[in-house]
């Protein structure tokens, strides 16, 4: 998509536009949208395509908790291998640690 098209409204905008009725979402026709029609765009969407056949019925709803800064020595192929995946590499060894904690709970009760 070519920037040209691309416009940027602000909150307050977008809510003035709405109470004028200058809403241009087609609702009769979202409303009128099957599961399966939901489904078969999902699947023809590159962005979801890799997400379709996840099972999701065991997902937990996280929520973020204060975080204590603290200092800890790790084995350098550890950080390595977490700082190669990317931004956000010391969330994920958290999240690694929480499953730990969360299968070490499940395991003993």
């Amino acid at each position: 998509m070519s920037k040209e098209h691309i416009v940027s409204y602000t909150f307050e905008e977008i809510r003035k536009m709405k109470a004028q009725g200058e809403d241009k979402t087609d609702w009769a026709r979202v409303n009128a949208l099957t599961d399966e029609d939901i489904e078969r765009a999902m699947r023809d969407d590159p962005d979801w395509r890799d997400l379709m056949d996840i099972d999701w019925s065991k997902a937990v709803m996280v929520h973020p908790q204060k975080k204590k800064a603290i200092s800890i020595r790790l084995d350098e192929d550890i950080i390595d291998f977490f700082q190669q995946t990317g931004k956000g590499y010391q969330t994920r060894i958290n999240a690694v640690l929480r499953h730990f904690i969360s299968e070490q709970k499940r395991s003993k009760g």
